[in-house]
């Protein structure tokens, strides 16, 4: 067998006997495999030369998949907000370990592949799964800086599609009937909101009496009630136009002023203080309310409406989707969504255009004397 050329790696037999394969990867480093026989080693070295050129050979020490992620993890969680962190976590944990945990850190595209379509059959939504997606490759893009290896082959994959789905809005006749169903309830003040200011969950349920003026008949948004890997924590606003001033109408005022009265007594007569001395909507223990005593709220609200499920999300979507069926401009709207484009907030509710289109029409009729 002739030389081989530069960078093709090369075949000799140690004095023990034992055949070894050597090849130079692209940082510079000298990698290694031995054998019995010389057609071993050959196979191993023309194996690593392939992983080469797909950019997937491991340089460092063996890592498994798992093993760098819990790395990766480590590293990136001080530049991770904690909500983000703690969604990160969740679909290493739940998604990428159990799966291709125990590969080596040189994933092939199909084991990729496999685990997207693994995760749809068990029942994932396709969003979930980019989600995973899009996590594996932010890893990957850190382990090609790192040297790990020298190719991201998570951008030789398909994610699934995203489906479409629609936005599930009240009318105006169920929005009412929604408020109705819930007057008088322990958190009819936070579900009027909702409706009227079309506030995030989180957001809500972080708002503190110091950010809210009845008297001027506004609040301020300052912060989002986020679970974080210590607990619940009041967090800053993402983005800058999450920082907002909201008007209030006068059924929010009213609810708030009854609201206030009624969780007075209510401390009062348990001896509450502490965090929920502060938050607007707390448990009657004073702490903050949690997802999923929210959900447990909800959802008989919406059944003694005559409503059919959704989510508490969709409260956001039914008060946008009003205002702009009611003429209010959309910049007003995207405002008060906390929306930082007003595409954005278009885009969205791009649903409503059809309703927005007729009262340009019905404008010109008036305009032009029709």
């Amino acid at each position: 067998m002739g030389k081989r050329a530069n960078g093709e790696g090369s075949v000799y037999q140690r004095t023990d006997g034992r055949w070894c394969a050597s090849v130079t990867t692209e940082g510079g480093r000298r990698q290694h495999f031995l054998g019995r026989t010389r057609a071993e080693v050959a196979r191993k070295l023309t194996g690593a030369l392939d992983a080469r050129e797909r950019g997937t050979l491991v340089t460092g020490p063996r890592q498994t998949v798992g093993q760098f992620f819990t790395q990766w993890l480590d590293a990136v969680r001080p530049s991770l907000r904690p909500r983000t962190f703690v969604g990160y976590e969740q679909l290493v944990r739940l998604h990428v370990i159990p799966q291709i945990g125990a590969l080596s850190l040189a994933p092939t595209p199909q084991h990729l592949q496999r685990l997207y379509a693994s995760r749809l059959e068990a029942g994932l939504s396709s969003t979930t799964v980019n989600h995973v997606h899009a996590l594996i490759h932010k890893a990957l893009s850190n382990a090609v800086r790192w040297g790990s290896v020298h190719r991201n082959i998570a951008d030789l994959v398909d994610p699934p599609r995203n489906r479409h789905f629609e936005i599930v809005t009240l009318s105006p006749e169920q929005a009412r009937a929604f408020l109705d169903a819930a007057a008088g309830h322990r958190l009819e003040a936070l579900y009027v909101l909702a409706v009227t200011t079309g506030m995030r969950q989180g957001e809500l349920l972080g708002l503190r009496w110091r950010d809210v003026d009845v008297d001027g008949a506004s609040l301020q948004v300052r912060g989002s009630m986020q679970a974080t890997p210590e607990g619940l924590r009041i967090m800053e606003p993402k983005t800058a136009g999450s920082r907002r001033r909201v008007a209030l109408s006068k059924q929010p005022i009213d609810a708030l002023r009854r609201h206030r009265v009624a969780q007075a007594d209510e401390r009062l007569r348990l001896g509450v203080s502490g965090e929920g001395v502060e938050l607007v909507f707390a448990t009657e223990a004073g702490r903050p309310i949690t997802a999923s005593i929210l959900r447990r709220s909800f959802e008989p609200l919406l059944r003694r409406a005559g409503l059919p499920r959704m989510r508490f999300h969709d409260l956001r979507h039914t008060s946008a989707t009003l205002l702009l069926g009611r003429g209010v401009h959309p910049k007003v709207v995207s405002e008060m969504l906390g929306h930082t484009r007003i595409s954005t907030t278009l885009d969205l509710y791009s649903h409503v255009s059809m309703t927005m289109q007729q009262q340009a029409a019905d404008a010109f009729d008036a305009i032009l004397g029709h």
